[in-house]
């Protein structure tokens, strides 16, 4: 009889717990439709008013005030321009992050719609446009759905929720910065309390409805490259009086190409070596003395990323020493691997399904773009994952990419991402 009373009161307590989450579950559904209309608001302002890295004082002053409505304990200046604010849910549990981020991009919008960005600056000595051309105005808005999604819920809530609004996603223009975005919020520790985060990037080129993920490593480690090579300077009509920059630098550039094509296990993993400018000379008759080169890393381990980085140095100082010149080989380290944890990603697939549907959650190949949401990850465990912004009868190859004037998304897979992200800290703090 006894065991007959426990065998009974374990399978009511079962119920109950399967109740309670499917009442949340149906309330962030119920929810995310209520705040579909001020996200694509939201949206729109900030797409209308887009802020460069460090510079998002406008948009940050907006999430803030949400937050603060919504009685959050809401930090400001966190990095420069970022904001921090915490939900404490009713029951005691864990901390889990959601982030997005903030910065726009110096490109001139070509797009007719009624928010298109009028915005102009000079950045790099050079007049320019500002556009949101990465999605990163969705995000925030988002973000702040989702923030008022998981308010309304709070007395249900188990443990609480750090929003992130994290500015300098794509850097700073002042290069000589040593940190920015993601990286000043670790070291300012945003990440201490928190067990797990999560992040979503709106992608232009996958159709509305679908969320892709990838475990392990999923968007590469990012370096910048920087070559000088230094020769002799000559006339143009005496080239044997000359060490030639310019001729040793074309050397060079080839000379890189055999690093992916043949020291890299590429049967494994993809790896990128990209020279992106030359710059040596002023007039057409003359071998100028010096000839730079700069350029991109990308890789998806450490050990594959100092391989490249000493063949790097071995062909560069190699090919310049064989011509008489030398070869000065300088690389920085920007983003490591944006590293999906596997355990947590298998842990939360179930939610992506959950929310999409099993046959709209793509399983994507190692994306070589690179994101600083890594810097949160190297912290804690964390996933980041992609949500389809391309218009339902698009096309992949011909969709505008991220970083183009053209940019584009189809807003009606917003509240997919409202729900996601909503959903992945309801579930995660319910498991743990």
């Amino acid at each position: 009889m006894k065991k007959y009373i426990v065998l009974s009161f374990s399978v009511y307590l079962g119920v109950m717990t399967a109740f309670a989450q499917g009442n949340l579950d149906s309330q962030i559904v119920d929810r995310a439709a209520e705040v579909e209309d001020k996200v694509l608001s939201w949206r729109r302002d900030f797409h209308a008013h887009p802020e460069l890295g460090n510079k998002e004082t406008r948009t940050a002053g907006i999430v803030a005030d949400h937050l603060r409505s919504l009685g959050m304990e809401v930090t400001e200046g966190v990095a420069v321009t970022g904001v921090v604010g915490i939900l404490k849910g009713g029951k005691p549990g864990p901390t889990v992050a959601l982030r997005a981020d903030m910065d726009a991009l110096p490109v001139t919008e070509r797009n007719e719609l009624p928010f298109r960005s009028q915005v102009r600056t000079t950045y790099n000595g050079q007049e320019t446009g500002v556009m949101h051309a990465c999605g990163h105005d969705s995000h925030v808005a988002i973000l702040m759905g989702a923030a008022e999604v998981l308010a309304s819920m709070k007395k249900d809530l188990k443990g609480t929720v750090k929003f992130i609004f994290q500015p300098a996603e794509e850097g700073l223009e002042d290069k000589t910065a040593s940190t920015w975005g993601a990286k000043q919020m670790v070291e300012e520790g945003v990440m201490e309390d928190v067990a797990a985060v999560f992040g979503l990037h709106i992608n232009s080129q996958t159709p509305v409805g679908v969320i892709k993920y990838k475990p392990g490593p999923a968007m590469a480690a990012v370096d910048n490259l920087e070559i000088r090579v230094k020769g002799r300077q000559a006339h143009g009509a005496y080239p044997w009086s000359s060490v030639d920059p310019i001729v040793t630098s074309s050397q060079i550039v080839m000379g890189l190409q055999t690093i992916v094509s043949r020291n890299v296990k590429i049967i494994e993993i993809p790896a990128i070596v990209t020279i992106g400018a030359i710059h040596g000379g002023v007039r057409h008759n003359i071998i100028p003395e010096e000839v730079e080169m700069i350029g991109t890393i990308r890789t998806y381990s450490e050990p594959q990323q100092s391989l490249i980085h000493r063949r790097i140095r071995e062909i560069a100082g190699n090919i310049a020493e064989s011509a008489g010149a030398a070869a000065e080989v300088s690389i920085k380290k920007m983003y490591p691997v944006t590293h999906n944890d596997p355990e947590l990603t298998e842990k939360m697939r179930p939610t992506l399904e959950k929310v999409a549907g099993s046959e709209n959650v793509w399983l994507h190949d190692p994306v070589t773009g690179a994101e600083d949401f890594s810097f949160f990850q190297k912290e804690k465990p964390g996933l980041f994952i992609f949500l389809g912004g391309m218009p339902a009868d698009g096309d992949p190859e011909t969709a505008p990419s991220h970083h183009t004037p053209d940019f584009y998304l189809d807003e009606s897979g917003f509240v997919l991402g409202v729900k996601v992200l909503s959903q992945l800290a309801v579930d995660y703090l319910e498991m743990n």
